[in-house]
């Protein structure tokens, strides 16, 4: 039957299992992201890791490694200068991480490397192979292990910080915790839809959660289902429009945010009739 056509060929199988692993982390992640305001921060790692890629190849050694640790300098070096600056810190971000992405850029242009920049910005997800299938499913449980574990402490510091602190909670260590799960999933997604993407992942999900429920344990169930089923269906669409998975899949995340921002719209017309 036509409808079961993905489902003969290894490489479709492997992008639909890799796309809804990496729909988990992210859908959990992108909910904190949406009420903390940080939406620009995964953005931010997303591109930084582009020079940690780059310099982990020709030091031989893991990619995802070079990915992590570039998205963690990032992520350090923006706390640190909104902390001794005027400056604002979305104003920081936006300078850091384009300041990182340029110099991935150069320094991709300046070594000769089998690694291809089209997969790196893009992704990659019909040629993930077991590595990458391992890599992912083992980010995907570390995050939501720990979110899952934390969930009721890291709310209560994206609401108040000064509450949480209040509390006894590590305020300190469950923002940079927070960091740590952002880059882990962004070098999971690195493979999979590639930096540029990634930021869709991190962000559509918890927003359209947002729109349509106000309890905050169903907007993480909500984002994560959001997430995983837009991923499948945006890769067993894509074998059909003869298109790429992860822009299919960006595409069906952002109807669906239009549909849930109509609904919550309308609702809310009415509730003030």
């Amino acid at each position: 039957m036509e409808w079961s056509l993905p489902f003969q060929f290894p490489f479709m199988v492997n992008a639909l299992i890799i796309s809804v692993m990496l729909a988990i982390p992210a859908g959990l992640l992108s909910c904190f992201l949406v009420l903390k305001g940080w939406s620009l921060m995964g953005d931010a790692i997303s591109h930084a890791v582009l020079p940690g890629v780059v310099l982990a190849y020709v030091l031989g050694l893991p990619l995802g490694l070079g990915a992590f640790t570039a998205g963690m300098v990032c992520a350090g070096l923006t706390g640190w200068i909104d902390e001794n600056s005027r400056v604002k810190r979305d104003t920081v971000m936006g300078v850091v991480f384009s300041g990182m992405f340029g110099l991935g850029i150069v320094m991709y242009t300046k070594i000769e490397s089998e690694v291809h920049l089209d997969h790196i910005l893009f992704g990659n997800m019909l040629g993930v192979g077991p590595e990458d299938m391992w890599t992912t499913g083992v980010i995907a449980v570390v995050v939501t292990g720990l979110i899952g574990f934390f969930w009721r402490d890291l709310l209560l510091q994206a609401f108040d910080e000064q509450q949480a602190r209040a509390q006894g909670l590590h305020v300190r260590a469950l923002h940079f915790g927070m960091l740590a799960a952002i880059s882990l999933t962004v070098v999971a997604a690195l493979q999979a839809v590639g930096i540029i993407l990634a930021i869709a992942f991190l962000v559509a999900p918890g927003a359209i959660a947002f729109l349509l429920t106000k309890r905050f344990g169903i907007m993480l169930w909500l984002s994560m289902g959001i997430a995983a089923v837009c991923s499948f269906l945006g890769v067993y669409a894509s074998f059909f429009l003869d298109s790429a998975p992860a822009p299919t899949i960006v595409l069906l995340m952002t109807a669906a945010f239009i549909g849930a921002f109509i609904r919550a719209t309308v609702q809310s017309r009415r509730a003030t009739v």
